[in-house]
């Protein structure tokens, strides 16, 4: 599901970004200059963390082989912790949060065995889905089953924090790619942002 990204040393995009020798005219001279580059800096940190992250689940089944490697776990929960320091001060429950997000991996174990056993009722688990509404407070649940099967289970939020929806998780980390959330029983959730809008 996750696409495996590398970055060679001399090509990694944030080792081209150097601030400007010269101010540029166009600039807003309200913002300084330090301004700037923590602002590239965070970036760069931010895209090295989620590189890793991304590169570190892009051959677990979505966590089905996390299950049984406590040590690549233990690795993914410690890149999880370190973007979630990148992301302390984001607002996570905004208008950015409405969307179609597509599970990439997870330690939910109820997820995990329906995408493990559906092949036992003759089919198979294609897209898992969180489809939530910021503004009317909804949330849907959704697990397809190609090529037109779904089970999805609507539900509603209460925004509760700058990251936290009750009662039900905390996104850690959000960006226009991917969202990181950590749930109320200690489960981990990588989703990406879909090109696509599910609808009942």
């Amino acid at each position: 599901m996750a696409t495996l990204l590398h970055f060679p040393a001399k090509s990694h995009p944030c080792s081209s970004l150097k601030p400007p020798i010269k101010p540029n005219p166009h600039s807003n001279p309200s913002i300084p200059a330090k301004a700037s580059r923590f602002s590239l800096s965070f970036s760069c940190q931010s895209l090295s963390a989620k590189t890793h992250l991304l590169n570190l689940i892009a051959d677990q089944e979505r966590g089905l082989k996390t299950q049984t490697n406590p040590e690549i776990r233990s690795q993914i929960i410690e890149a999880i912790d370190s973007l979630s320091v990148l992301g302390r001060d984001l607002i996570t429950t905004g208008p950015s949060l409405s969307g179609t997000w597509r599970m990439l991996w997870t330690t939910e174990k109820e997820q995990l065995y329906i995408i493990k056993n559906a092949k036992w009722f003759g089919t198979q688990v294609g897209d898992v889905l969180q489809v939530i509404d910021v503004e009317n407070l909804k949330l849907n649940n959704v697990i397809t089953f190609p090529p037109s099967g779904v089970f999805f289970v609507r539900s509603t939020i209460e925004i509760a924090s700058n990251q936290r929806v009750n009662f039900r998780f905390e996104s850690v980390y959000l960006d226009d790619d991917i969202r990181v959330a950590k749930d109320i029983r200690g489960d981990y959730l990588v989703v990406d942002r879909v090109p696509y809008e599910w609808k009942e």
